[in-house]
């Protein structure tokens, strides 16, 4: 049925009555939706106070990037290291892991494209593969592979340069030639060429590629000499070491140890079982990213543990969900959508993600947690990556609703995870999809 002058009367008639729509469609059209519908009571209910709480470093900023999963992952890190050089607070270089990011990632996508060859030009999955094989995003186990084996440097030791910190047109670049790349090896096997041959022009490809990287990124350290001071004002050198050297010896994780949890409450993905997703990753090398889905409280009482121990947590969230970003508050009652545009969301998490309206967008730290008396949230503090002029000097309040409804994964150390979950580990790994949302983060750009 179409839409005709009857229906569009009677739509423009049932709007007039209503007399509150006439404020609501001035106040929407001068300062817009969210503005308009905010709940200026929320602010009241983020003190910004929380009971326990980690170290951090200084606010970082990721600036016109996608880096977040690197931001959060060496915030992380960089509280060892802190510890181990008795430093305020310490920076690695996001640029370093960055280049090595790009370059590993063209690696597994020219290999993805080898390993699809015979696969229709407009499959599926080869459109998948083309869509974005370099954005800036990644999970938790693709970082945890380029710092198993790249390491880690300071941030002195490879300074951002445009292009770490504005990678559009680098990605841009990148993505085109890439996208040849697959061009090239695609219609050399249909035109006979052995999987030798384009193995073997695999590496031409590569090379373009690492000399784009230089040229954007800057060369990367095979080693450096890094000066600091303590916190007690003392000056220390640390010299001649190598990036695989200097994460071991002052970050000193067992990156084995680390686990990722899921909460992804669909029909299709059971909890209690170990999940991963087809066709992604960076370091082809490196062990395939693995989740475990577990319920919600679960993620809770894994980030409590380590938050009480002193450790800051990883996680992937929904960002844009019910986030007021410059007052750095995130709760689910931010906006009341059902008085300004007469309806909510009526989803529940479940639907959002079996029908396209969440997934993981972004990446931050828990730094801490504020507890009610029988220990249980009640609001989580966060460490952003966007610099001190948002929240609160760059920290965010998490409402503990906010973290069931939006938040999605977080990366602990299994000593804080039940046994009862670990065991999805001893099971085979179950295999999404390349669209799976769970895999989205590793797509943002």
């Amino acid at each position: 049925m179409g839409i005709d002058n009857k229906l569009l009367t009677e739509f423009k008639n049932r709007f007039d009555a209503d007399s509150t729509n006439q404020v609501i469609k001035g106040a929407i059209a001068k300062v817009g939706i969210n503005d308009a519908s905010l709940d200026n009571n929320v602010l009241r209910r983020h003190s910004f106070e929380f009971s326990n709480e980690t170290k951090r470093g200084t606010m970082t900023n990721q600036k016109s990037s996608g880096r977040c999963w690197m931001f959060a992952a060496l915030n992380t890190a960089r509280v060892d290291t802190m510890e181990k050089l008795n430093m305020e607070s310490f920076e690695f270089s996001q640029n370093y892991t960055l280049f090595w990011d790009k370059f590993e990632k063209s690696n597994y996508f020219l290999d993805s494209i080898l390993e699809t060859l015979d696969e229709a030009q407009d499959s599926r999955i080869i459109s998948h593969l083309l869509m974005d094989p370099v954005q800036d995003g990644g999970q938790w186990d693709m970082f945890s592979g380029l710092l198993e084996k790249y390491g880690a440097v300071p941030k002195s030791a490879m300074p951002e340069t445009f292009h770490s910190s504005n990678t559009s047109k680098l990605n841009e670049v990148l993505t085109s030639k890439l996208r040849e790349f697959a061009c090239q090896l695609r219609e050399g096997h249909h035109a006979g060429s052995s999987l030798d041959e384009s193995t073997a022009k695999k590496e031409s490809m590569l090379y373009f590629i690492y000399s784009v990287l230089v040229k954007a990124l800057g060369e990367v350290p095979e080693t450096f000499d890094y000066s600091y001071r303590t916190k007690d004002g003392e000056y220390c050198r640390i010299k001649d070491t190598t990036p695989q050297a200097f994460f071991k010896e002052y970050v000193g994780w067992d990156l084995t140890n680390l686990v990722s949890l899921l909460n992804a409450p669909t029909e299709d993905k059971p909890f209690g079982r170990a999940y991963t997703v087809k066709y992604l990753g960076t370091v082809k090398e490196a062990k395939p990213i693995q989740y475990i889905n577990v319920p919600i409280q679960a993620l809770k009482e894994a980030a409590v543990a380590s938050i009480k121990d002193n450790q800051p947590v990883w996680f992937g969230c929904d960002v844009g969900k019910m986030l007021i970003k410059d007052a750095g508050i995130m709760d689910e009652h931010s906006y009341h959508y059902e008085l300004t545009l007469g309806e909510g969301s009526g989803l529940t998490k479940a639907q959002r993600l079996d029908y396209g309206d969440s997934l993981l967008t972004h990446a931050m730290v828990f730094v801490g947690v504020d507890l009610d008396e029988q220990g249980q949230p009640l609001t989580w503090k966060v460490e952003n990556s966007w610099g001190d002029k948002v929240g609160k000097k760059g920290i965010y309040s998490m409402s503990d609703k906010w973290f069931e409804e939006f938040n999605y994964q977080i990366a602990v150390d299994k000593k804080y995870i039940s046994e009862k979950w670990l065991k999805a580990l001893e099971e085979p790994t179950i295999e999404l999809e390349p669209w799976d949302p769970m895999g989205a983060l590793a797509l943002v750009k």
